[in-house]
């Protein structure tokens, strides 16, 4: 989506900030002895508090009001009863709509004791990552520089990049145009980017892996090895000035 109006500004920094709150309150719970389905039942009060929907379920009948992965699971992790452990590695991403209007936004998070330093690692990793992804969305770069971004942090700090999970624009859809926005470099994602585009940047950086796998319950993506995977996520509208991050 390219925004063109202060309306569809004001919109979008509204839904950004409830997105944003439910991600910073889940983060918050994720520590061990938290039930993940009690969690995002707080994300579901949060919501309709806001007036707001759940992308998720609103777009695709997914079953849970956020996607909450732990571990080996990398994305699109199912809410159930379970019971966060001590060193689990904590995703959640949060996308929700308000008055035709979405924000997509993710975080990854150690509960508790960390079972290695390199899990801290990865952390740190993926969220530089994402801070060189978003300071390279600016007006007359390609949608293919802020891969290069991304990928050149998480080289430089001996990680990979889960190459089929991707970032996305954002908007009046969930997944707008650019369809993709990888975390490496695709020449064929060579649209300029413009003032007022608006997209859903995300990291997916890995201790070792390249390629997720669907499994078990057509939702929730793994690493076959079980290698431990890290994403966070903004969304951001291009200005003149730059990236201004609405989650």
């Amino acid at each position: 989506m390219i925004v063109n109006n202060h309306e569809s500004k004001i919109k979008l920094e509204a839904i950004g900030k409830i997105v944003a709150e439910i991600r910073e309150a889940l983060i918050e719970m994720a520590m061990p002895g938290a039930n993940v389905a009690v969690m995002d039942a707080v994300a579901k009060e949060m919501l309709m508090a806001n007036g707001a929907e759940s992308a998720p379920i609103h777009d695709y009948e997914f079953p849970g009001y956020t996607c909450i992965s732990l571990n080996e699971v990398v994305a699109h992790g199912i809410p159930k009863d379970r019971i966060i452990q001590d060193g689990d590695i904590v995703n959640v991403d949060v996308s929700a709509v308000k008055d035709g209007y979405y924000a997509d936004t993710g975080a990854t998070c150690i509960a508790g004791t960390p079972l290695s330093s390199r899990h801290i690692e990865l952390l740190e990793c993926s969220r530089a990552a994402l801070g060189a992804g978003i300071a390279a969305a600016v007006p007359g770069n390609r949608i293919y520089h802020i891969g290069e971004a991304i990928y050149g942090v998480a080289v430089k700090n001996g990680f990979t990049v889960i190459r089929n999970l991707t970032g996305h624009g954002i908007g009046k859809q969930l997944h707008d145009r650019p369809h993709q926005i990888s975390n490496y470099r695709v020449n064929k994602e060579n649209q300029v980017i413009k003032v007022g585009h608006v997209l859903a940047i995300e990291t997916f950086i890995s201790l070792e892996d390249e390629w997720v796998d669907e499994r078990f319950n057509g939702w929730e993506l793994y690493t076959s090895s079980k290698n431990r995977t890290a994403q966070f996520e903004h969304t951001v509208m291009v200005s003149d000035e730059g990236p201004i991050i609405l989650t």
